[in-house]
């Protein structure tokens, strides 16, 4: 384990990697549909509150060993067998999370113990890996160690959260405490390695770019399975009438669009040449992962308002698919922009376009439109940015690509 060449060519995602990530199906499905159920009852803030907690702490535990992989995946008996290990404590962590948001829906106390047991789980494996590199790889030793002991150090905060009886008002405080500490630890251990003179962790661009655009198919799957339930609701409602037929063309070009609207970047390329802008761009999917995740929890809401089982009325239905399409179409601007070190025009000219659909949306609901006519609106959102991008915005990437990669040069 002495690291892997960060200039590899045609490195890609293994399929030890591509096994691992079927566990946050599991665990993106449950922090959907718990919040989807929240929110049919009306109980907006414990929902939100809850998504939010899940989201950070499901996409954390993915980045925690993707990057690492990307580093120093030997892909040796031992390596899978901790994979394996950190596998079974995502599926703790979703087996805890309904425990999570009902103490959320109570409000007494932060029950989030079998949540910190699965990362207990993932993180005993993941520390033992940082202690190898640190053994094996004796040039990044100091990485290493900071890594090992920072995470641990912050592990031991959360179980103490966990264990005691701490009131959901100071649980929260402290947790946001603990999110920032989670994220300060990795720039602090990349940090010190730069500034020792060893450098960072030997992560691999391209690889990298494309861990993060399977994980972001991967909660597109949210969009779809609240596409299918909407659609079933629909039939065992009334049968196949033109309304179903409506929502399973919206679902799936919602779906659609959001897919060709993230990959329209090679992240890779830029990532490659400015290794520094990774922590921002890497920690900004937090919210392409939840937004997608949330647009999907959107979707499974339609079902509930077809049922007659939902408390928040066509328009908040509407708007709980709205927003987050929205959250995503702005962190993917924000995000092109850091990478590229520009703003274009012509993103802000798109934004507005988006929003303007969007907001449609919205209104029809309010005045009384079908849920599928509304629901058509919110689906051309994020076909502007499509319809922008191949007719003149390749051109403009295509400029501003080029100009970044020569700077570089």
């Amino acid at each position: 384990m002495t690291g892997r060449d960060p200039q590899q060519a045609h490195r890609a995602a293994t399929p030890l990697e591509l096994l691992f990530d079927l566990t946050f199906v599991v665990a993106f499905g449950v922090a959907s549909s718990q919040t989807a159920h929240l929110l049919s009852e009306g109980h907006v803030g414990p929902a939100l509150l809850g998504f939010g907690f899940a989201l950070f702490a499901i996409s954390w535990a993915w980045i925690n060993f993707s990057w690492f992989a990307s580093a120093y995946d030997t892909d040796d008996w031992l390596f899978r067998v901790l994979t394996m290990v950190q596998m079974i404590g995502v599926i703790v962590l979703a087996l805890g999370l309904p425990v999570l948001f009902e103490s959320l829906d109570h409000g007494d106390r932060l029950d989030n113990t079998i949540v910190v047991l699965g990362y207990v789980i993932m993180r005993v494996a993941l520390v033992l890996q940082w202690l190898r590199a640190a053994a094996q790889d004796p040039a990044r030793k100091v990485v290493a160690l900071s890594y090992a002991k920072n995470i641990a150090l912050i592990q031991i905060g959360w179980v103490v959260v966990a264990i005691l009886p701490i009131p959901i008002g100071v649980a929260i405080p402290i947790s946001l405490v603990l999110f920032a500490a989670e994220m300060a630890a990795p720039v602090f251990a990349e940090g010190k390695g730069v500034r020792s003179g060893v450098g960072s962790t030997p992560w691999h661009a391209h690889h990298i770019a494309e861990r993060y655009g399977l994980l972001a198919i991967i909660t597109l799957g949210e969009v779809v399975l609240g596409t299918v339930t909407a659609a079933t609701a629909v039939i065992d409602e009334s049968g196949w009438n033109g309304e179903t037929a409506i929502l399973v063309i919206t679902g799936v070009g919602l779906a659609f669009g959001l897919w060709w609207s993230y990959f329209i970047l090679d992240a890779g390329a830029v990532l490659q040449k400015f290794r520094s802008r990774a922590f921002v761009w890497g920690y900004g999917h937090v919210l392409i992962f939840a937004s997608i995740t949330a647009t999907g929890t959107g979707l499974h809401l339609v079902e509930y308002l077809i049922e007659h089982h939902t408390e928040i009325g066509i328009v908040g239905t509407v708007l709980s698919v709205a927003i987050p399409v929205f959250v995503f179409m702005i962190t993917s601007f924000a995000l092109y922009a850091w990478l590229m070190r520009s703003l274009d025009p012509l993103h802000i000219v798109l934004v507005a376009i988006s929003a303007a659909f969007l907001a449609g949306g919205v209104i029809a609901a309010a005045a009384g439109a079908s849920i599928g006519v509304c629901l058509m609106l919110v689906t051309l959102s994020p076909y502007v940015v499509v319809v922008g991008y191949e007719t003149i915005g390749h051109r403009h990437q295509a400029a501003q690509l080029a100009r970044v990669l020569a700077a570089a040069e």
